[in-house]
């Protein structure tokens, strides 16, 4: 959602004491992801921190009554299922506010301060609630979000609304979960990309939408690939619209790597350079998963590194391949490609849909095994100087624009791409990998 949210004021007041909230979040950098206030002493606000740290607050008579899981959100390539019941009539202080995560109820708390009994929240009282955002539309939640329920005057438990998968053992949803959603419930499953707060409950609890939210193809059955929050380089770097975009302040190299990593099959993904004051200076390509926290002269890998022209580059601690060509020059609004080909160690590039180098055979050179030989590699990009940089993983976005062309992609693969991808290459996620992977 980034610095998007929905809004919704009921119409009247209902259960306070008793509801359901359930959805499923896939975490950026965090934010609220539910709030809503009655006045100065009744305030909910549920949220994640950059840190992953979750933190369901309510404020009731100038005490804030917290509840901080023990477990961290840091995953940000997963999407995660809460369920958060709240009963205040329960006699028992740790019944009336329950969460479960993927399926499990949460029973260890770092905090764990429970509201009184029967005590009204602020939760389906008539006046406006946030999901994405916070009471005064602020620390807007950068993520997704989708399968939004909300249950008035029920405290369900995650097995109505999520179930174990019988063949991979993951929790997964239930499409159509067997509720009662009551006069102030709604489901917002975020299928209509025009109509995103659109309730399919049966209610017509519609959401107003504030900001420009993106609907995105990176859903719980199918997780694509993004930069990877907890491994970037560079002084001062940021992540942004759900971990595809990265931006740099200083004049040194930055970037980031990829959430997924491969060891068999091929791939292709898109960099668009949104703006540099040195346009002439990145790399672009894969480097070993293992390589993540060692330092740039130890780095393996393999990519196009443009200095002035342009050059090939296979690298390690001690040793660079290079073929250099001279492939022009290379401005804002650029798109590179990246097709690796793992099994038969060949890369190739393009800019703006046009071939620079195909099926480079970084194998022939004297290469790092950490980039072959069945280890792990991800992608990785980097700009050097101020800029910013938005990746395509197949989920058709550059940043919060659609891709413009829609080009082609491999049967069967459902990724979006500005440019055609090469015939046999796939997207970065998940269910590509599966099938790659374990062919």
């Amino acid at each position: 959602m980034a610095s998007s949210y929905l809004t919704r004021t009921p119409a009247s007041a209902t259960n306070r004491k008793t509801w359901t909230f359930s959805s499923w979040f896939k975490v950026s950098s965090g934010g609220r992801f539910l709030s809503s206030q009655t006045d100065a002493s009744n305030i909910v606000d549920f949220s994640i921190g950059s840190d992953g740290a979750m933190n369901l607050s309510i404020y009731e008579s100038a005490s804030w009554k917290d509840l901080v899981p023990s477990m961290l959100f840091r995953d940000r390539s997963a999407w995660y299922h809460i369920v958060i019941a709240c009963d205040t009539t329960q006699a028992t202080a740790s019944n009336r506010l329950k969460v479960y995560v993927n399926g499990s109820q949460v029973t260890s708390f770092s905090t764990e301060v429970y509201v009184s009994q029967n005590y009204d929240t602020a939760i389906n009282n008539n006046v406006i609630h946030r999901i994405g955002a916070y009471i005064n539309n602020g620390l807007t939640f950068d993520g997704s979000m989708t399968h939004i329920h909300f249950i008035d005057g029920l405290a369900y438990d995650a097995d109505t609304f999520g179930e174990t998968d019988s063949t991979t053992g993951i929790w997964i949803p239930k499409t159509a979960p067997s509720v009662t959603y009551g006069t102030n419930g709604f489901f917002l499953k975020g299928e209509n990309s025009g109509a995103l707060g659109t309730d399919s409950s049966g209610n017509a609890n519609n959401f107003t939408v504030n900001g420009t939210p993106t609907q995105t193809i990176d859903t719980p059955s199918n997780v694509f690939c993004t930069g990877n929050p907890l491994y970037k380089y560079g002084y001062n770097l940021t992540l942004s619209n759900g971990n595809t975009s990265f931006a740099g302040t200083q004049n040194q190299w930055q970037g980031t790597n990829g959430t997924l990593a491969i060891s068999k099959g091929k791939y292709y993904y898109e960099a668009k350079f949104t703006s540099a004051t040195d346009k002439q200076h990145f790399n672009i390509g894969f480097m070993g998963a293992e390589d993540y926290n060692t330092s740039d002269a130890t780095r393996n890998l393999v990519g196009f590194y443009n200095n002035d022209g342009g050059e090939i580059i296979v690298a390690d601690a001690t040793n660079t391949t290079a073929t250099t060509a001279n492939y022009g020059t290379f401005d804002n609004g650029d798109i590179m490609g990246v097709a690796l080909d793992y099994d038969n160690e060949l890369i190739s590039f393009y800019k703006n849909g046009n071939a620079l180098v195909t099926d480079f055979n970084y194998g022939a050179s004297t290469y790092p095994s950490t980039l072959t030989d069945g280890k792990f590699i991800s992608p990785v990009v980097a700009t050097y100087a101020s800029g910013s940089v938005s990746l395509n993983f197949g989920n058709g976005f550059f940043g919060t624009t659609a891709v413009a062309s829609a080009g082609t992609s491999t049967s069967g693969d459902a990724s979006i791409w500005e440019y055609d991808c090469p015939d046999g290459y796939y997207g970065l996620n998940t269910k590509n990998i599966n099938a790659q992977e374990y062919s």
